[in-house]
C-alpha cells in the first residue's frame, strides 16, 4: 500500500500547520523525496481522472435534486400542500445559493478533497484543530447517512417497479432490505474496481438525469390530456394551502416544509470532495458548483409542476405512497398503466442508481482525508491509497459496511432507520457552518483569494445570510412534522445530531 500522505503525523496540530503553508490555491511544491505536494499540504495520491463536464455530471447526478424532491414529495406536500412544496423549494433554494457560493469560494482558494474540514481548520485561527475536527467528522457523518438514505431510495423503488405489475404484492421492510443490500455492495463494487471509469460512468448519469426529467415532464404535461382526465386546475398547484400538520401558524409550517427542498438542494460541497482528482480544481469547482445549482433548481421546478398538473387525486396518492414508492403512485396515477409507471420510474432509477456511486465517492473521500491527518481510529488503515485501483479502497469499504449496519436497522425499525437518515441535512449544514462563520468572523482574512471571490461587501453579505439561516434552520428543523406528537411522528433528528456529536466529542 502507498504510504499516508505528507502531513500525517502523530499530532494533527502539525497536519493543520502544514494545510496552513499550503492554502494558496496556485501553491505547487515538491517534498523531500521529489513527490508532488497538492493545495491541502498533502501528498497527490490521487489520479485526475475527472474533466470539467464529468464533474459537473458527478454533481448533478449525485446532488439527484429533482429526484430527491419526487421521492419525499408525498411527505413534504403535508406543509401547504403542492402551493407549499413549490414556493418552500424555490425559497430554501435560494439561501443554498448564497451557502452555496460561501463554499465556492473557499473551495476555489484552498482545494482539497478534505473539503470543509480542511478550510474550518485554517478560517478558524487557533481554533483551528478543533473546528476542523468536528466540521470533518459531521459532515462526514452527514454524507454517509445520504448514502443510506439513497441506497434506500432505490431499494424501495425497485420493489415499487415490481408491484407496478403486482397488484397483489404486499411490500414488506425485508423485501426493501434485500434490494438495499445488492444497491449497496453493488454500487460499492463500482466504487472500488472501475475508478478510471467513474468519470464516464458519472457522465452517464449526468445524461440519465436530464434527459430523464425532461421526458418525465413531458409525459406527466400530456398523459391528462390523451386520458381525457384533464389537468389539475391553476389553484389546486398554486393557491391552494393546505395545512395538515396540526400546526396552527400556517408561516410556521412553511419554514419547516422547507426541509424537504433542504433535502433535494442542501449538497453545495459535494464536488469539493473531488477536487485532488480534477486538473485546476480552483476554476473548475465552483463552476461545478454554479452548474449544479443552474441545472438542480431548474429541472426540478419545471418537474414539480408537471406533477402536480398531472394529478387528480391527490387523497388516493396519500394512501397509495404508504405501500408503494411515493413516486410510483404518482405516476399510476399520471399514466394510467403499469408500464408507463414502470417506464418512468426506469428514468429516475438509472441516475439514482449511479448516485450511489458518486456518494461512496463522497463519503469514502471525507472519510479517507480525516484518516491521513490523524483524525481518525486505524488511520493509518484508512489512509491508505490502494497501489492498484488508485482509491481509498479501505475507506470506500467501511463506508459500505457502516451503510449496511444502518440497513439493518431499517428492518428493525423504519422509524429509527428515518430518525438517522433524516440527520443528514443537519449535520451537513453544521459542517457548512464551522466553515463559513469563522471565515467572517476574521474578517475573511485566513485565506488567500482564488479565482472565485466575493470581493467587498458582497462577501460579507453572502457568508452573513448564510450563518443565520444555518443556526436558525437547524433549530427548526428538530421541530416535530406534525401535532400531536407521538413515537412514530417524533423528530428525532436532535437526539441523532446530539448523540453523533458526542461521540465526535468523546474520541476527540
Amino acid at each position: 500500500m502507498a504510504q499516508p500522505a505528507v502531513g500525517n503525523t502523530s499530532s494533527e496540530e502539525k497536519a493543520f500547520n502544514a494545510a496552513v503553508e499550503y492554502a494558496s490555491p496556485s501553491a505547487s511544491s515538491l517534498s523531500a523525496d521529489g513527490a508532488l505536494i497538492n493545495a491541502s499540504g498533502h501528498r497527490q495520491q490521487l489520479e485526475r481522472n475527472f474533466g470539467l463536464m464529468s464533474v459537473i455530471a458527478y454533481a448533478i447526478t449525485a446532488g439527484n435534486t429533482w429526484i430527491a424532491l419526487g421521492g419525499t414529495i408525498t411527505i413534504a406536500i403535508y406543509n401547504g400542500g403542492p402551493p407549499g412544496v413549490i414556493y418552500e423549494f424555490i425559497v430554501v433554494s435560494i439561501f443554498y445559493w448564497l451557502i452555496g457560493a460561501s463554499i465556492a469560494e473557499l473551495a476555489s482558494s484552498m482545494p482539497t478533497a478534505a473539503g470543509v474540514y480542511h478550510w474550518a481548520s485554517i478560517t478558524a485561527g487557533k481554533h483551528g484543530r478543533i473546528c476542523g475536527f468536528f466540521a470533518g467528522w459531521w459532515n462526514f457523518l452527514g454524507w454517509l447517512l445520504g448514502l443510506a438514505s439513497v441506497c434506500q431510495i432505490v431499494g424501495a423503488q425497485t420493489v415499487s417497479m415490481y408491484a407496478a405489475f403486482h397488484p397483489e404484492f404486499v411490500a414488506l421492510q425485508w423485501h426493501v432490505f434485500v434490494s438495499f443490500l445488492v444497491i449497496t455492495w453493488l454500487s460499492c463494487a463500482i466504487a472500488l474496481f472501475a475508478n478510471r471509469l467513474l468519470p464516464l460512468f458519472e457522465s452517464l448519469g449526468g445524461f440519465f438525469t436530464i434527459s430523464g426529467v425532461i421526458i418525465t415532464v413531458v409525459v406527466c404535461a400530456a398523459m391528462p390530456t390523451v386520458k381525457g382526465t384533464g389537468h389539475a386546475s391553476n389553484n389546486f398547484v398554486w393557491s391552494d394551502w393546505v395545512n395538515t400538520t396540526g400546526y396552527s401558524s400556517d408561516g410556521f409550517v412553511f419554514l419547516l416544509g422547507m426541509l424537504n427542498g433542504a433535502f433535494a438542494v442542501g449538497t453545495p460541497d459535494i464536488t469539493t470532495h473531488l477536487a485532488e482528482e480534477i486538473p485546476k480544481p480552483s476554476v473548475n469547482i465552483p463552476k461545478a458548483i454554479l452548474a449544479q445549482f443552474v441545472i438542480g433548481f431548474t429541472t426540478t421546478l419545471f418537474y414539480i409542476i408537471a406533477i402536480f398538473y398531472g394529478l387528480n387525486d391527490l387523497d388516493t396518492v396519500l394512501e397509495q405512497s404508504n405501500r408503494y414508492f411515493p413516486l410510483a403512485a404518482i405516476y399510476r396515477q399520471t399514466t394510467g398503466s403499469g408500464g408507463g409507471t414502470l417506464g418512468l420510474l426506469i428514468l429516475s432509477f438509472l441516475p439514482l442508481f449511479i448516485a450511489c456511486v458518486g456518494l461512496y465517492l463522497t463519503s469514502s473521500r471525507t472519510l479517507w482525508t480525516l484518516a491521513r491527518d490523524n483524525a481518525t481510529p486505524f488511520s493509518g488503515f484508512f489512509s491508505q491509497i490502494n497501489p492498484r485501483y488508485r482509491n481509498p479502497a479501505n475507506a470506500i469499504l467501511l463506508c459500505a459496511c457502516l451503510t449496511t449496519v444502518l440497513g439493518i436497522i431499517y428492518v428493525g425499525s423504519k422509524t429509527a432507520f428515518s430518525a438517522f437518515v433524516g440527520s443528514f441535512v443537519v449535520l451537513t449544514t453544521l459542517s457548512y457552518l464551522t466553515a463559513i462563520l469563522p471565515h467572517l468572523l476574521t474578517r475573511r482574512a485566513n485565506i488567500t483569494p482564488g479565482w472565485f471571490w466575493m470581493k467587498g461587501a458582497a462577501g460579507y453579505v453572502v457568508n452573513a445570510i448564510s450563518c443565520l439561516y444555518i443556526v436558525v434552520f437547524i433549530v427548526i428543523f428538530c421541530f416535530p412534522f406534525a401535532l400531536p406528537v407521538g413515537a412514530p411522528t417524533m423528530n428525532y433528528t436532535s437526539l441523532i445530531t446530539g448523540g453523533l456529536t458526542l461521540f465526535v466529542a468523546a474520541f476527540y
